[in-house]
């Protein structure tokens, strides 16, 4: 199919689970080998497609994550760390799969809505903007969708790419963590240049009407210059357009962000 086609990616998929192994022509101390061979054996298609095909995009899915580490990585480029795409649920997923791996590899598929898994219903704002913290993917039936839905993906889609590089390449900083039941969660990916930022923030639930606490960033050049622009929300109204990199981590930036399974996003871009 790849000799005769002309096909750029290729998901290789249930490469793990199967039912009832062994391995009854060997002493039976040896059948636990078929776990082995199978795995070199896989390496060894891997390989040979690689070296016949190095342009093609090859991404690892097994079982809904189940082969994620660094072998499998050696022959493919990219993996799904699980079969539950609901936003919600992802943010502790992708919290916990960047401590390991770097959020390029990591595919963040945006998915329909109530979820398939748990019937949870949330914005397609807030279904990408979970998703954009690693490389997006959209897997949502498209034919369900309305004008709305495709402009506010049009928008975000387009908002990812200028951004994509520092969100994948870039380093996280974690200003708030989703572990432990939180109601919050913050990310912040800084270029290694220094030259851009770009904060994601969610709310999953409002408690007795409290506000969304100050961010103070970090990894930013405290004597360069930073202009802010929205990708998704809003801050309070006597938020700087522009401040200096110690400004944005000392004083901080005050979103309006409140209610339940909201979220926001901005960029820094350094000007000076």
């Amino acid at each position: 199919m790849l000799t005769e086609n002309d096909i750029a990616f290729l998901k290789w998929d249930y490469n793990r689970n199967w039912s009832e192994p062994g391995w009854e022509q060997v002493p039976a101390d040896e059948q636990k080998r078929v776990y082995v061979e199978f795995v070199r054996n896989l390496y060894s298609i891997l390989a040979n497609l690689r070296k016949k095909h190095p342009k093609v995009e090859i991404e690892s899915c097994s079982g809904g994550g189940g082969r994620v580490d660094l072998g499998i990585l050696h022959y493919t480029d990219e993996v799904w760390p699980s079969d539950n795409t609901d936003p919600f649920d992802r943010i502790l997923m992708q919290d916990g799969f960047t401590y390991a791996y770097t959020p390029q590899i990591m595919m963040a598929w945006v998915t329909d809505s109530p979820h398939w898994l748990n019937g949870r219903s949330t914005s397609l704002a807030y279904r990408m903007l979970s998703s954009m913290q690693g490389s997006l993917g959209i897997g949502a039936n498209l034919n369900h969708w309305g004008d709305e839905d495709f402009a506010t993906a049009k928008r975000l889609i387009a908002a990812y790419h200028s951004v994509q590089k520092t969100i994948v390449q870039g380093d996280l900083y974690r200003l708030m963590n989703p572990r432990d039941n939180s109601e919050l969660s913050v990310t912040e990916t800084v270029s290694n240049d220094k030259g851009q930022a770009v904060v994601f923030a969610f709310v999953n639930a409002t408690n007795k009407g409290r506000g969304f606490p100050l961010l103070q960033l970090r990894g930013l050049d405290p004597t360069a210059e930073y202009k802010l622009s929205w990708i998704e929300g809003k801050a309070w109204p006597d938020t700087p357009d522009t401040a200096s990199g110690a400004w944005w981590m000392n004083h901080g930036i005050q979103l309006m962000l409140k209610g339940d399974y909201q979220a926001a996003a901005f960029r820094l871009d350094r000007q000076r």
